[in-house]
Formats: structure tokens, C-alpha cells, sequence
């Protein structure tokens, strides 16, 4: 496929897709098969799943199995298995991204074609944890392969949050991120920008901690001709200390068998004061009345929900 009829063919399936479902909002939840889902997970599935069903909106769930390394095998099912547990699921087809290398292949050729790409022979080494300076810009540095990155425009410009206010860019949002690894697999960054559109996502909702990567997939969505989704960052369950609990030790794998309690404690994590006769009640009433009473501006400018912090808010909770 040419890179033109690439860009055409993504844009029409995200607008037919949007069109045949009848809703103005269409959100998603991303997991990566890379470790099964802990208690942070569910806060930003369940927190993705209310905020579609406040806008009486569709919820679909993709697979981001892409990282080829560090996919374990069969996790994915696991991890539907888990949120069919918790009474999420999804309102469409699953979308697996190991299906869809041809169309980030074809994004890629767009973007050359379009001079938005330029190789890069810098590894991590050299690059660290600092925004990238441009050093290939005028050509790669080092013996091939290289990655691609995408040449971000000379001006960046903020964008609303919808819990997290007016974001300016910083020196790493006016970086080039890398969309083609050296081994020849799509980056995140230009996968979840291809397959938001394609599954024509009107409404990103997830963690915080991807805050700052949304200039990123702005700059390329405005690079291909894509529509660009309506962002809301929630914030990250960490531990007391600050780490994400999803890089902690002491994240533990939910279980399945009591739903029904993990469901709840997510619940007053994301500060929607469950009343505590709930806890225990089924799944199904859990997100009945969750869905009815949201209130996302609870957590309006909360970059973090540290793990055990809301226990405390709720004196009368009922113990474990």
C-alpha cells in the first residue's frame, strides 16, 4: 500500500468505525501482556471504563503485544480473563497489535515520504534518560541498523488535559521519539497512534505516567492527517514512597476469585467513596452504582493515588 492510500485507509476506518457504532465517544484500555494485571491496572481500566459509560460511550480493549521480547505467552488471555472478572469487557472485538505490522509498515513509508523520518544509529547508552538532542539529524551516527525517529516540528504547541489542566512542553516533549526500533519493531508511539485511529478513538483515558508522550502521538496524529482524541490522565497507584506500583515488588498479580472486593477497594482509590455496605455486593451492582455517580473532578490535578492513602479517607470502611 502506498503511503498516501496508507493514510487514507486509516483515516476512513477510524471514521466509518465511528459512524457504524452510533457514538460520539469511544474510549479504550491498553494492557501489554508483560506481567498480569495488578491493583494500579484495574484503577485505570475500571477509571477508562466509567468515564465511557458516563458519556454513554463504547469501551474496547487492545492487546499491546508488540514488545515481542517481553510479551509472555498466553498473559493476554489472562488478562481478559481478569477483567471479564471485574466486569470489564469490551463493547467490540479485541484488537491484538501483533495482527497489524503492515500498517504500521505503511505508516512509516508515509512519514519518509513525507521527510518526517530520519534514521538514528543512538542507542540508550548514548542517550540515557535526557531528551534526545538531534544528534542524526544530519545524518546517522554508527553502523545500521538504525531506528527511525519522527522529526518533531520546530514549535510544540500545549494541549488540555481533561483532569490535568493546560500541559506545556518541556525539553523532552520537543524531542524526537523513536517510532521504528533498531530490530525493526513499531515503537509504542506510533502504534497506539495508528490503532487509536483505526479503532477510531474519540477519548484516551489512562495513566498519568503517560502524560508527557502525548506531545509525541499530537505531533504525529497532526503528521499523518489523523484526528486527534480528547486526553483525560489519571493518576498512578503508587506506593507510599512514590514508586508505581506497577514497578514495584510488591505488586501483587489481582485475583480472580473474590472480584467483588478488589472491585470495590479500586473504587475508593480513585476517591468515588463507595458506601461501605457495597463492598462484597456483586460485580454487577458495584458498577451499577459506580457508573451512576462518577465524579472524575475528585481526582482534578492528582498525578499519584498512593496505595494504601485512601483507606484512611474512609473511617468506616469495612476491614479485609
Amino acid at each position: 500500500m502506498s503511503g498516501v492510500n496508507a493514510s487514507t485507509a486509516i483515516a476512513t476506518t477510524a471514521t466509518a468505525s465511528s459512524t457504524a457504532a452510533g457514538t460520539a465517544y469511544r474510549g479504550r484500555f491498553a494492557p501489554s501482556p508483560t506481567g498480569r494485571l495488578h491493583m494500579g491496572s484495574l484503577v485505570a481500566a475500571l477509571g477508562s471504563w466509567l468515564e465511557a459509560r458516563h458519556h454513554g460511550g463504547q469501551w474496547l480493549v487492545r492487546i499491546e503485544d508488540i514488545d515481542t521480547p517481553r510479551v509472555q505467552a498466553g498473559l493476554d488471555d489472562a488478562i481478559l480473563r481478569c477483567l471479564a472478572a471485574h466486569g470489564l469487557e469490551s463493547d467490540g472485538p479485541v484488537l491484538w497489535q501483533s495482527t497489524r505490522y503492515d500498517a504500521y509498515a505503511d505508516a512509516i513509508e508515509l512519514l519518509r515520504s513525507r521527510g518526517r523520518l530520519y534514521p538514528c544509529g543512538c542507542s540508550r547508552k548514548d542517550t540515557g534518560d535526557a531528551p534526545y538532542s538531534g544528534t542524526c539529524r544530519h545524518g546517522p551516527q554508527g553502523m545500521p541498523p538504525h531506528a527511525w525517529r519522527l522529526a518533531m516540528p520546530t514549535s510544540v504547541a500545549a494541549f488540555c488535559d481533561g483532569l490535568q489542566g493546560t500541559q506545556q512542553p518541556d525539553a523532552m516533549a520537543c524531542s524526537d521519539p523513536v517510532l521504528q526500533r533498531r530490530d525493526g519493531l513499531p515503537a509504542y508511539q506510533l502504534a497506539v497512534v495508528i490503532d487509536d485511529a483505526a479503532q477510531g478513538i474519540t477519548h484516551v483515558v489512562r495513566g498519568a505516567d503517560l502524560l508527557g508522550s502525548t506531545f509525541w502521538q499530537i505531533a504525529l496524529q497532526e503528521a499523518l492527517d489523523l484526528p486527534i482524541p480528547h486526553h483525560l490522565h489519571l493518576p498512578v497507584v503508587t506506593e507510599v514512597d512514590g514508586r508505581k506500583l506497577s514497578k514495584s515488588a510488591s505488586a501483587q498479580a489481582l485475583e480472580t476469585t473474590r472480584p467483588e472486593l478488589s472491585l470495590w477497594d479500586a473504587l475508593a482509590m480513585l476517591r468515588q467513596h463507595p458506601p461501605p455496605e457495597l463492598r462484597g455486593a456483586p460485580v454487577a451492582e458495584q458498577l451499577d452504582w459506580a457508573s451512576r455517580h462518577w465524579r472524575p473532578d475528585r481526582l482534578r490535578e492528582l498525578l499519584t493515588l498512593p496505595a494504601a492513602a485512601p483507606y484512611a479517607e474512609i473511617p468506616d470502611r469495612p476491614p479485609l
